[in-house]
């Protein structure tokens, strides 16, 4: 899942992004409105998680004109105005949910991750490919009843994966969902986290290279 943080400010920010990528996340970041325009035109994300009052104006603005092109990118606003006319100028320009500052950081990403749920196809709570499950509630993983330590990136990499089981995913959606600007698009961070994951989930083999295309999973069971 993929998310653009707009926050001006110097410390806040940066902590937000960081806490968002150790939950998983796939995080860019933006200082002002320009900015964050910017990635949303040319980037595809789950969830937008907006400061209201930044250097070059209101995030109500930029929210407005998303929604007026028909946008539907779930779209959390944490702010200090905590007035409930700040609450409903929030909803009425289109907000999904509204957290006020100071925040606990455990529900921040509870409420990003709903949000960024909200706008897929209805899933289960569980994955299952073969021997292999997927606690999507809890983020544990299982294979042949053994639970596995994946780290957040290799959870979200295998959920993808398991999203659409059998068919293949390409190098390029896995970067789009799982990485965020940070990750170089030409190096070979996907290949070695596919290595790592496949050490992990042990023999036989789940994950099938499609040469020059990408990755697919599927039950090796079921294969012949």
């Amino acid at each position: 899942m993929r998310v653009l943080v707009l926050e001006d400010d110097p410390d806040l920010g940066p902590a937000i992004t960081r806490g968002l990528r150790e939950a998983g996340f796939a995080v860019d970041f933006a200082a002002d409105l320009a900015d964050a325009d910017f990635k949303l035109a040319v980037n595809s994300y789950d969830c937008l998680i907006a400061d209201r009052m930044l250097p070059d104006g209101d995030a109500l603005t930029l929210l407005a004109a998303q929604r007026k092109a028909g946008s539907t990118l779930p779209v959390l606003l944490l702010t200090a105005l905590d007035a409930v006319t700040d609450r409903v100028a929030g909803f009425e320009h289109g907000a999904d949910d509204y957290l006020v500052k100071p925040f606990a950081f455990a529900e921040l990403s509870a409420r990003v991750r709903a949000l960024c749920r909200r706008g897929q196809p209805a899933r289960p709570p569980e994955l299952r490919v073969g021997g292999l499950e997927l606690d999507l509630p809890r983020r544990r993983v299982r294979r042949d009843g053994v639970l596995l330590t994946l780290t957040a990136k290799e959870f979200s990499v295998l959920e993808l994966l398991m999203l659409r089981a059998g068919e293949v995913v390409s190098r390029t959606d896995l970067v789009e969902r799982c990485w965020d600007e940070q990750a170089e698009p030409l190096s070979n961070v996907v290949d070695v986290l596919i290595g790592q994951l496949r050490r992990k989930l042990g023999p036989p083999e789940l994950i099938t290279t499609v040469r020059g295309v990408g990755y697919r999973i599927g039950d090796p069971d079921a294969d012949g």
